[in-house]
């Protein structure tokens, strides 16, 4: 049975927000429309902006939301376009903005969609069927060096080499077409100590190529640098991220926008005239509680950061 997908720290995004029925909202990653779905029960004179790369997410969640269809402007793109989303929708500025940018249980449970290392299907991985580029084409024609550095950059795998060799081997015998080839192989060139670990042997590397496939770090700096530009004064910006180069990109990113000032730090008084742009609301993480890891255990390693425009 495929999983139900269940929005992750749903209420503590929404109460994030501090929606406003007549308020405009940007749900920037859509997906089943989860937590798409509690701000438009808030809304009354509002909209809500709710995009997708996923054209399939947004038939899916279109199907789920229609009682707010004339609440919700559907958008498939990437979220890191935001400014054009909102420019070309002649929207100046947005009340609050939230990203998940967790991968939906559908195109994990979905063994056709190549995401998981569990299910044998084509290694596609892609998120927007449009992209060219597929976890097959990254597999078979990256070098090693590119692979090692995929897996090391994307998938903080410590046995990155190891796996790439195996990798370069078994595709000089023939192409790897499918998401248990290319798991065997993983597992294959994995130490008995790694094989002992709770989580699975591939899923790092799996989170590698699926993060190189599309390109969703650069995603989420674009999306850093310009979703705070674009929320009102008091707006929030409200992230969830799940896995510790995300977090990264999101904390850096904040912490900038918060103290700007580039001045030498014995300098009395700042001449570099930067202002700040955001401010934390919240100085450490929320990360999901326990009665929320009991019921959808796919949660552990989500964090969510919010901050709001000054």
């Amino acid at each position: 049975m495929k999983a139900e997908h269940i929005s992750v720290l749903l209420n503590e995004c929404v109460d994030a927000l501090n929606i406003r029925e007549d308020g405009i909202y940007v749900d920037a990653t859509l997906g089943m429309g989860g937590h798409t779905f509690e701000i438009a029960k808030k809304l009354k004179n509002g909209k809500l902006i709710a995009i997708d790369r996923d054209f399939t997410a947004i038939q899916k969640s279109k199907e789920k939301l229609g009682e707010f269809e004339d609440k919700i402007i559907f958008v498939n793109s990437n979220f890191s376009e935001i400014d054009r989303i909102l420019t070309e929708l002649e929207i100046n500025a947005v009340d609050g903005i939230l990203a998940d940018l967790g991968v939906s249980s559908p195109q994990l449970d979905e063994a056709e969609r190549g995401f998981s290392y569990t299910q044998d299907a084509f290694l596609d991985m892609r998120m927007d069927k449009r992209n060219a580029l597929t976890a097959a084409k990254v597999v078979n024609e990256e070098s090693y060096e590119n692979l090692v550095q995929i897996l090391r950059d994307y998938g903080e795998e410590r046995y990155a080499p190891q796996i790439v060799r195996a990798i370069i081997k078994a595709r000089e015998k023939q192409e790897i077409k499918t998401t248990c080839e290319l798991s065997d192989i993983i597992r294959s060139a994995m130490p008995q100590k790694a094989l002992k670990e709770k989580q699975h042997p591939a899923k790092r590397t799996f989170q590698a190529i699926r993060i190189a496939v599309n390109d969703e770090l650069s995603s989420i700096e674009i999306f850093m640098d310009r979703a705070p530009l674009k929320l009102n004064k008091g707006g929030r910006l409200a992230v969830i991220s799940f896995h510790s180069l995300e977090d990264r990109i999101i904390k850096n990113k904040i912490q900038e926008l918060e103290n700007p000032c580039i001045c030498p730090r014995d300098l009395p008084v700042c001449t570099c005239g930067r202002s700040p742009l955001l401010k934390r609301i919240n100085r450490k993480p929320i990360l999901p509680g326990e009665d929320e890891l009991k019921y959808n255990p796919r949660s552990r390693s989500a964090k969510l950061r919010i901050a709001e425009r000054v």
